[in-house]
């Protein structure tokens, strides 16, 4: 053995006493250039954890490109940017070559055994990945600073109590509509309102009807971003705990344009809506359970994962974890509405192998950065046109789902949350819409137009 291999044996012997292992570098606590000084902590090295799959391609990149062994390092840290001149700003492109066009991703600092540090860049997929020439310190990062220096102590408490329950998002309780709500034994019923829209008739009549009241409140885009606005909103929804919602939806699908101003759809931007309402929302009812805006689920952004319309819902997932949201939540909203399969599988959805494809890999994908905290599926369900003829050509996909399936699959995806202690609450979408145009909203309905209702019999006879 000569003395440089001596040299790293070593070194790593010492490395490994001190607890690291092959495959689990350690990522740095201290705060990385530009957070403001918030510390952010290392991700799990796991399969599952995104931080850790990035590095891992990055690492994998770097061993590549200059040959080294980089199993054991004496440090790296990580953290999500924003590359202001694109991902390859930090590298001399070769003749011919073209800068990719990727201006938001993990940047890592990785340092060798010997002392060595380079800097690698991948985008949010992993699938794209610079080796810098030096390290860098010029670049801005895509998280907002830490909430214990902008934002308010969250107000003690949780209303997060009793076992998984199911309800519907309906328009009214109609006698058709309670009738489908009895008989699939739901115990929830959803409405979405407008900021301002009077909603102290709809709890009455869901109480004495024997449900519980979940709204989702959205509200004025173009003023979402104004501190005043958000104190309206924040005093409205606190207006509806305290006349006895017994949930409330803050926002939704606040990583698109359609719901949140372009040039401002981050992540971080929405924690300040969110915990003025959540601290306001407790002071005025400590029982009503607080929901994060469920987001679109959608990889439509690409690799680059955040532009000017809108975030790949779990790039937005992660910069809500960063900015604290989960501390002005008793759950996390999510979404699933896309499903051409049973929530049992994890493959086989003929578009593609996207992970807000199936139930299993949405729900990962939507409560993993939150640290143990359950979801709420603020809607859930699966679109049949049975009964109404032809899809639209961008929901062409669910084309041929059948009624008998959108029946059975309700029922497995109430079972699989159920048995997965992960899920609160399960809102099917919809049971009594009839609009059937450009959005088929009553394809997802659950009485279907012949007034009968399959999926009905099928959740109640796994919510006995």
């Amino acid at each position: 053995m000569n003395r440089k291999t001596l040299l790293y044996a070593l070194l790593a012997t010492v490395i490994m006493l001190v607890g690291l292992t092959p495959l689990a570098a350690s990522a740095s606590s201290t705060a990385p250039a530009g957070l403001s000084g918030a510390p952010q902590t290392g991700p799990t090295p796991t399969p599952t954890d995104p931080g850790w799959l990035a590095f891992a391609a990055a690492r994998a990149a770097l061993e590549e490109k200059t040959g080294q062994d980089l199993t054991y390092v004496q440090q790296w840290t990580y953290e999500e940017y924003e590359f202001i001149d694109g991902i390859d700003s930090c590298r001399t492109l070769e003749e011919g070559e073209e800068a990719r066009q990727i201006y938001f991703g993990w940047r890592f600092v990785i340092t060798t055994l010997t002392g060595a540090q380079y800097e690698v860049r991948t985008s949010f997929n992993r699938q794209i990945i610079a080796i810098c020439d030096a390290v860098t310190e010029g670049t801005s990062p895509v998280v907002a600073p830490s909430p214990d220096s902008s934002l308010p102590a969250p107000v003690t408490g949780s209303a997060v109590s009793g076992s998984f329950e199911v309800g519907g998002q309906v328009t009214g309780l109609y006698p058709n509509t309670r009738n489908a709500l009895q008989a699939a034994k739901m115990k929830w019923v959803k409405w979405q309102l407008q900021m301002g829209q009077s909603a102290g008739g709809l709890i009455a009549e869901a109480h004495a009807a024997g449900y519980k009241v979940l709204f989702s409140v959205i509200g004025d885009k173009n003023q979402v971003m104004n501190a005043g606005y958000q104190d309206s909103y924040a005093q409205y929804v606190a207006g509806l705990a305290a006349a006895g919602a017994d949930a409330i939806e803050i926002w939704n699908e606040m990583n698109i344009d359609r719901e949140w101003p372009a040039g401002q759809v981050n992540g971080a931007n929405y924690v300040p809506l969110l915990a003025k309402s959540y601290n306001a929302i407790k002071s005025a009812n400590p029982n009503t359970l607080v929901i994060t805006g469920a987001l679109a689920p959608t990889g439509f952004f690409g690799a680059a994962g955040c532009t000017a319309q809108g975030c790949n819902d779990d790039v937005y997932t992660q910069q809500m974890a960063a900015a604290g949201a989960g501390q002005y939540a008793d759950c996390i909203g999510v979404h699933y509405n896309e499903g051409i399969v049973s929530p049992k599988q994890s493959s086989g959805d003929p578009r593609d192998n996207y992970p807000t494809r199936y139930f299993g890999t949405m729900l990962n994908r939507a409560i993993g950065p939150f640290g143990g905290k359950q979801a709420c599926f603020t809607e859930l369900g699966y679109l049949s046109p049975e009964g109404y003829g032809a899809l639209p050509a961008d929901f062409a996909w669910g084309q041929n789902t059948s009624v008998a399936e959108q029946a059975t699959w309700l029922a497995e995806a109430a079972v699989l949350s159920a048995q997965s202690g992960r899920v609160r609450l399960m809102i099917v979408f919809n049971v009594d819409f009839s609009t059937y145009g450009a959005d088929p909203q009553a394809g997802y309905a659950i009485i279907r137009p012949d007034g009968t209702c399959p999926a009905c019999t099928a959740l109640a006879g796994v919510l006995q």
